[in-house]
């Protein structure tokens, strides 16, 4: 019995005496540390890329065209400005829809065809019956979208200066309806609708 009891106690001994030295190797992980900091702080902003349509006689997209016949133009000028970004652009899109449809905008061939011109100065505006013809007086014409069937996603624009932050483009959209539309174009009516899309540059390091 007496054996017993002392190597019980000599148990409980040795295990309190572990459990003493770990704590006291614990310990002596909170002294003696070397510290420095340094810090610095940096502004970091996004930019803005974002284009917009003239306004009045900025703008004669709107304006609406009747009565046309085989061979007959509409021309509408619009400014497309680049002002309002801070940003410039990899490139500008137009696509074109019909909200109201017929075989004026259905038919790729005889029905409406469309085109984009830019002129380097505000184009000359003149009042034609119920519509408008543009020269561009003093300035030189480029062409931005050459003549194609009026329904179309994501066409690119060529010749554009409002690419380039802070400038404006002066262009001239300009639907037509071929001379060899028949009969069956008689009494049709389309609702065109036009979106102008700029698309970011490529990302830089800054």
């Amino acid at each position: 019995m007496g054996l017993s009891l002392k190597s019980t106690t000599g148990k409980i001994v040795a295990s309190l005496t572990l459990v003493g030295a770990a704590a006291g190797v614990a310990g002596m992980g909170t002294y003696g540390a070397f510290t420095s900091t340094t810090s610095a702080a940096t502004n970091i902003a996004s930019g803005t890329v974002e284009i917009t349509l003239g306004t009045g006689a900025a703008n004669r997209l709107s304006v609406a065209a009747t009565g046309l016949v085989p061979g007959d133009t509409v021309q509408r000028a619009v400014t497309l400005t680049n002002a309002a970004g801070n940003q410039a652009l990899a490139g500008v899109t137009l696509t074109a829809v019909a909200t109201t449809s017929s075989k004026l905008d259905t038919d790729p061939t005889l029905g409406l065809q469309l085109a984009v011109d830019n002129c380097s100065v505000p184009w000359t505006e003149t009042a034609a019956g119920a519509g408008y013809t543009y020269a561009c007086t003093g300035g030189t014409t480029t062409q931005v979208l050459a003549s194609r069937s009026v329904i179309g996603a994501n066409l690119a624009l060529a010749n554009l200066t409002s690419t380039t932050a802070g400038n404006t483009d002066n262009l001239r959209v300009t639907l037509a309806l071929p001379l060899a539309a028949d009969n069956t174009f008689q009494a049709k009516s389309s609702t065109i609708d036009l979106s102008f899309t700029g698309t970011q540059r490529s990302g830089t390091s800054k």
